[in-house]
């Protein structure tokens, strides 16, 4: 079971179709194709040039792909929290932020190495980021992280929470949670936000378009 706030879900398909790699790959593909039907219509201008590209592109476009790693599921449209995203204060958390909006390449999860040095990573089973939710309590800006846990313990988050904030960010503390066996809750908020805030001081998430 995942966190009461509300989990807003991208169109996981389209997302993949419009990845670097598959950009790559379709690139490379209709280069090929239209090489190929030139050399069969006996127009080498077009066909030598399309095959000789095409191909090296395709076959990269296929590398990128086998390694690819999403970009973790944005929880909380782009517009809403902008203002206070874009603090000075906050810099720290806005390159959180950034950093595992993108897409990864020969990477096994996102954080990997935040997550080495945190000594929270299992090489067989490696936490994976499944979401980010941006927060506001009081007049704070914070993240919201679920993990599937995979092979790194409860406990071992547990045992590494004060390292958690400061390791993230200056003046940043971190709470952490557990909605079910399987998955775990990091929250990195400003040290100086009172942890008593009600919850529904947060904005109500929107969908990313």
């Amino acid at each position: 079971m995942e966190p009461s706030c509300p989990l807003l879900q991208e169109d996981g398909s389209m997302q993949a179709l419009f990845s670097p790699g598959s950009l790559i790959t379709v690139a490379g593909a209709v280069l090929t194709v239209i090489g190929s039907i030139a050399y069969l219509t006996d127009s080498p201008n077009l066909s030598l040039p399309c095959i000789f590209y095409g191909i090296p592109v395709l076959l990269g476009g296929l590398a990128l792909k086998s390694s690819e790693l999403p970009p973790a599921r944005r929880l909380t449209d782009s517009t809403l929290l902008r203002p206070l995203r874009d603090l000075p204060e906050n810099e720290s958390l806005s390159k959180l932020l950034a950093d595992v909006s993108r897409w990864r390449y020969g990477q096994k999860a996102h954080l990997e190495s935040s997550l080495e040095a945190l000594k929270l990573w299992d090489e067989d089973r490696p936490p994976q980021l499944e979401s980010i939710e941006e927060i506001q309590q009081g007049n704070g800006y914070g993240l919201r992280l679920l993990f599937d846990c995979q092979g790194v313990p409860y406990q071992r988050w547990q045992d590494r929470q004060d390292r958690l904030g400061r390791f993230f960010g200056p003046g940043l503390m971190a709470e952490l949670s557990q909605p079910d066996s399987a998955h775990l809750l990091l929250t990195l908020l400003p040290i100086s936000t009172s942890t008593s805030t009600p919850p529904d001081s947060t904005p109500p998430a929107a969908a990313v378009p």
